[in-house]
């Protein structure tokens, strides 16, 4: 391996570790197997869907609540507002 190649990797690692600061995103989608079926979770420049009957009616789910947790602090600040906390 040449010395562009390890600097490349290292830089990778590093931003890796810094993801928070780093990385957010903008669109995404995730399948979650939950305790009964699996379900698509996605987001779309600040707006969350998912697959699973309590999301039609509240508009969040524990599917999109984990993968705000997972994702927690890589989300623009004002969309992770929108979701209710776990209080």
């Amino acid at each position: 391996m040449d010395s562009s190649m390890i600097g490349k990797i290292e830089k990778a690692r590093r931003y890796a570790s810094e993801a928070r600061e780093r990385i957010s995103f903008d669109q995404f989608r995730a399948d979650i197997q939950g305790d009964n079926d699996a379900h698509t979770v996605q987001y779309d420049r600040g707006v969350w869907t998912c697959g699973c009957r309590y999301f039609e009616t509240h508009q969040w789910c524990s599917h999109t609540k984990a993968m705000e947790y997972l994702l927690e602090g890589m989300m623009p600040e004002d969309m992770t507002e929108l979701l209710p906390s776990a209080a």
